[in-house]
């Protein structure tokens, strides 16, 4: 199943299938779509698996084995990776909170975030080929940005799972966390970076015309209630 949260501008989607190690099945990539739909409006968004085993270990395998045909196949890749695109496309602060391993598919999910948070004893990894297949829900590409091209052809064309501190060197993890810490340290981050500023700086990281686009956001929030709030605050106390 897919729980969703809301909690001060915060949606947090957590997968729990514990019997499958949060593994997706239709079913769920069928929940995990209405959970998006529901969280639409959100400051920011968090991504999670229930439990500490696993974030997302990929597709599951025992559910996926009913498709045996090419057309039933690329449909289900097609499916699973428009929903990392709507990952990826939210207007806000998407950030991915690897409470447990992030294996073939579920390291998919994790790179459609923007943020990926990692418990310190957690692995990471595109691992596809074992299976003899290839990522197909965006993932290739997505690595690619994040470590370069060669680095993602060594990692994903190897399967090669990465420790969390080794993920978080090479820039696929952006955060590691002490286990005892890391419920309460995902969820202060993403609540800081569920406000109206951070959404305008993740528009500007993306956008092609950042100069005007960053000008154009500035004087909206320069001009703001919540801004001259905080500046008054500033002011008052140089005084």
């Amino acid at each position: 199943m897919v729980e969703l949260e809301l909690q001060d501008g915060l949606a947090v989607v957590t997968i729990d299938r514990p019997q499958a190690r949060n593994a997706l099945d239709l079913a769920t990539m069928d929940e995990l779509e209405k959970a998006l739909d529901a969280a639409e409006g959100a400051a920011a968004l968090v991504v999670t698996g229930a439990g500490d085993r696993a974030f997302v270990s990929g597709g599951d395998l025992k559910e996926l084995a009913k498709l045996r045909t090419e057309t039933q196949a690329a449909a289900m890749a097609s499916r699973m990776r428009a929903l990392c695109d709507r990952l990826a496309a939210f207007p806000g602060p998407v950030l991915a909170a690897l409470n447990g391993h992030a294996l073939g598919g579920g390291a998919e999910v994790a790179v459609a975030a923007d943020i990926r948070v990692a418990a310190d004893d957690i692995r990471i990894g595109l691992n596809q080929v074992r299976l003899a297949i290839v990522p197909a829900w965006g993932g290739a590409e997505r690595l690619a940005r994040l470590v370069g091209p060669g680095r993602a052809l060594l990692l994903a064309g190897t399967g090669r799972l990465l420790e969390a501190v080794e993920a978080e060197r090479m820039g696929l993890v952006d955060l590691v966390l002490p286990r005892a810490e890391f419920d309460r340290g995902w969820r202060e981050l993403a609540l800081s970076l569920a406000t109206r500023q951070a959404r305008e700086i993740k528009n500007l990281t993306t956008c092609a015309r950042a100069p005007r686009e960053a000008a154009m956001a500035f004087g909206r929030l320069w001009a703001s209630e919540e801004h001259w709030e905080a500046a008054e605050k500033v002011m008052s106390r140089g005084k």
